[in-house]
């Protein structure tokens, strides 16, 4: 029961968000870029759901194996998502972009998206170099966490302070749920433990 309750709040949260989302009027006389886009970012928001549910290993049914391996591939689908977000925009307004892009916008929800974008950017990267850097794991976690929770903090202001395709119960909902799973899994896995944790000497004296 537990777990079924769990996928379908999951599920519903996300399936939801999209259909409100496809059914906006705000879409009515938008070309199909500028739809596209709107999807992309409203699906990228919901990835960011997924991301820590996978980390943590918190879906029913999912062993933590691949779970970890599903959210690799979760974090490349948000890359992914974020891109077609950002280049729809740019091919239906590139002044807008290029305002956003150098923090020079009226519209503050925009700076939001920009630093949530490229936070979400480096941790991407900083992903796949943790092994050819040799990053040791509790430096690694330490930084991905912090690249994580400015992703989760601009992800959801950015959203918030928009008046778009997304509904606002339904958005509301979203952004609740990705806060409140984030902020338990960064819980947790508890990488700020290596902040606190003394060296050697320290503990001899």
């Amino acid at each position: 029961m537990r777990a079924a309750l769990i996928w379908a709040v999951v599920a519903g949260s996300i399936v939801v968000s999209l259909t409100v989302a496809a059914t906006s009027p705000l879409l009515a006389w938008r070309g199909p870029v500028y739809i596209v886009a709107a999807f992309a970012g409203v699906l990228a928001l919901a990835l960011v759901l997924l991301q820590p549910l996978l980390a943590a290993g918190y879906l029913p049914g999912l062993p933590i194996p691949r779970s970890r391996q599903a959210h690799h591939w979760v974090g490349a689908a948000l890359v992914a998502a974020i891109i077609i977000h950002v280049s729809g925009l740019w091919l239906t307004s590139p002044p807008d972009v290029i305002d956003a892009l150098l923090f020079d916008s009226p519209t503050p929800f925009s700076a939001w998206g920009v630093v949530a974008m490229w936070a979400a950017f480096a941790a991407a990267l900083h992903a796949a170099l943790r092994r050819p850097l040799r990053i040791k794991p509790r430096f690694w976690r330490l930084g991905h966490s912090v690249l994580v929770l400015v992703v989760v903090v601009g992800g959801v202001v950015h959203a918030m302070l928009i008046d778009g395709t997304m509904g606002s119960v339904s958005k509301l909902v979203l952004c609740a749920l990705v806060v409140t799973v984030t902020a338990v899994a960064l819980f947790n896995l508890r990488a700020w433990m290596v902040l606190t944790r003394r060296k050697p000497q320290d503990r001899r004296s």
